[in-house]
C-alpha cells in the first residue's frame, strides 16, 4: 500500500480521537466551566451536528480545488480548532472549537476516501479505504484512552494540545506523501448531479441503516454489563478495548472481501449485523459469552465501513467528493439515529436488552435496502453504461 495511505489514516487517528475523547473528560470541563454535565455533553452532539452539516457544505465549498490543497486545507483547520479548543477562556469559545473541528472531520474523511481509493490499483479500492479508516478505529482501542488518561492527570487542554500535535502530523505527512497529482473535483455543478441517482440514496441510506445498530448497542453497553451481565463498573473499559480491537480486525476484513465482490459483501455483512445483534440478546446473562460476542459485533460491524464507502464511490461515478462526505454525514445520522431509539426502547420499559432488538431491526431494515439497490442493479438499463461514461469523461 503506498505511504500516503497512512498519512491519510493519521490524520483519521486524530480526527477519531478528537470525536469521542471528550465523553471521558466532561465532568472536568464541566467544572472548569462552573456548567452542568449534560451542558458539557452537548460538546458532543453540536460536534456530530457539526460533522452531518459540514461534511457537504465544506466539500461542496471547496469543489473546484485539487483534492490535496483540500486535505491540506482541512488539516490546518483540524489544527487551528484544537489550538482554539486549548486555549479556550470559556464554555462558547470551547464549543465554536469543536464546531470548526466537525466541519474540518466530515470533509477530510469524506475527500480522503477518494483520494485512498485514487492511489491503488481499482481491485484495491475498498482495502484502501479500509486502512484509512483503521486510523479511526485505532483512536478508540489508543487514541482515546491516552487521551482521555492525559486529561485526566494534566487537565483537560493538555489533552487538545495533543490532538493538534497528532494533526500537525499528519500535515506533514499529507504534504510529503499525498501526490500532487490527485485529481481535483470536478466542480459544483457536477458534484450536486449525483444525487439526482436514485442509487446514491440508496446508498446512503444504507450506511446510515448499517452503522445505527453498532452505536445503538455501544451507548448502551456499561449498562448492559453492569445490570444484565453482573459486572462490575471496573470491567467496563476493558471490554470496550476488547470491543475497539475486534472493530480493528473489521475493517481491513471487510476492505478484502469487498474488493472481491462488493454487493454481496454487503448483503453478508448486513445479515450478520442482525444475527449476531439476536445471538448478543441470548447471550446478555452470560459473562464469557456476552464478552466473546460483543467483541465478534465489533468485528462484523467495523467490517461494514469499507464496503459502504466503496458503493457510494461507486455508485456517485465522476461526483465522488460531496457524495463521499455525505456519506459521512450518513455514518453520523446512524451515530444519533441508533442510540435515540434505542434509548427510547429502554425508557419504554424494555429494559438493557432492548437496543439489540433495535439494533437487530435496524440491520433487517439496511440489508432491505441493499437487496432493493442490489435489484436496481440488476435491471439498469442497456443506456445506462452510456451515463456512466458520460460522467467520467465529464471529470
Amino acid at each position: 500500500m503506498p505511504l500516503a495511505l497512512f498519512a491519510l489514516a493519521l490524520g483519521a487517528f486524530g480526527i477519531g480521537t478528537t470525536e469521542f475523547i471528550i465523553a471521558g473528560l466532561l465532568p472536568d470541563l464541566a467544572a472548569d466551566f462552573g456548567t452542568s454535565i449534560p451542558t458539557a455533553g452537548l460538546l458532543v452532539s453540536g460536534y456530530a451536528m457539526g460533522v452531518v452539516v459540514g461534511a457537504p457544505l465544506v466539500t461542496a465549498a471547496g469543489a473546484r480545488l485539487p483534492r490535496k490543497t483540500m486535505l491540506v486545507g482541512l488539516m490546518v483547520l483540524f489544527i487551528a480548532a484544537h489550538v482554539l479548543s486549548a486555549l479556550a477562556p470559556s464554555y462558547g469559545a470551547l464549543m465554536t472549537g469543536r464546531i470548526v473541528a466537525s466541519f474540518a472531520h466530515g470533509a477530510y474523511i469524506g475527500i480522503g476516501s477518494v483520494v485512498a481509493a485514487d492511489l491503488v490499483r481499482p481491485e484495491r479500492r475498498a482495502s484502501a479505504i479500509a486502512l484509512m479508516f483503521m486510523g479511526l478505529s485505532l483512536s478508540n482501542v489508543l487514541g482515546v484512552p491516552f487521551g482521555t488518561f492525559l486529561g485526566q492527570n494534566f487537565g483537560w487542554r493538555v489533552a487538545f494540545w495533543t490532538v493538534a500535535v497528532i494533526g500537525v502530523a499528519a500535515l506533514a505527512g499529507i504534504v510529503a506523501l499525498v501526490p500532487a497529482g490527485a485529481r481535483p473535483t470536478t466542480g459544483l455543478r457536477h458534484e450536486l448531479a449525483a444525487f439526482r441517482r436514485g442509487q446514491v440514496w440508496l446508498a446512503l441510506a444504507m450506511t446510515a441503516l448499517g452503522w445505527a445498530p453498532l452505536l445503538a448497542v455501544v451507548t448502551y453497553v456499561a449498562p448492559l454489563l453492569t445490570e444484565v451481565a453482573g459486572y462490575s463498573a471496573d470491567a467496563v473499559p476493558f471490554v470496550m478495548v476488547l470491543l475497539g480491537l475486534g472493530m480493528l480486525v473489521g475493517g481491513p476484513i471487510g476492505g478484502r472481501y469487498a474488493d472481491r465482490a462488493l454487493m454481496p459483501t454487503l448483503y453478508a455483512l448486513l445479515a450478520a449485523i442482525t444475527v449476531v445483534a439476536v445471538v448478543l440478546l441470548l447471550a446478555a446473562g452470560d459473562q464469557v459469552a456476552v464478552v466473546v460476542v460483543l467483541t465478534l459485533y465489533g468485528i462484523v460491524a467495523s467490517a461494514v465501513i469499507p464496503p459502504l464507502q466503496s458503493r457510494v464511490l461507486e455508485q456517485a461515478v465522476a461526483a465522488q467528493a460531496l457524495a463521499s462526505a455525505a456519506n459521512v454525514a450518513a455514518f453520523n445520522l446512524g451515530n444519533a439515529m441508533g442510540p435515540f431509539l434505542a434509548g427510547l426502547a429502554i425508557s419504554a420499559g424494555f429494559g438493557y436488552t432492548s437496543p439489540m432488538w433495535v439494533a437487530a431491526l435496524l440491520g433487517v431494515s439496511g440489508l432491505a435496502v441493499a437487496l432493493l439497490s442490489g435489484v436496481l442493479d440488476r435491471r439498469r438499463p442497456a443506456a445506462e453504461p452510456e451515463h456512466t461514461a458520460a460522467c467520467v469523461a465529464a471529470s
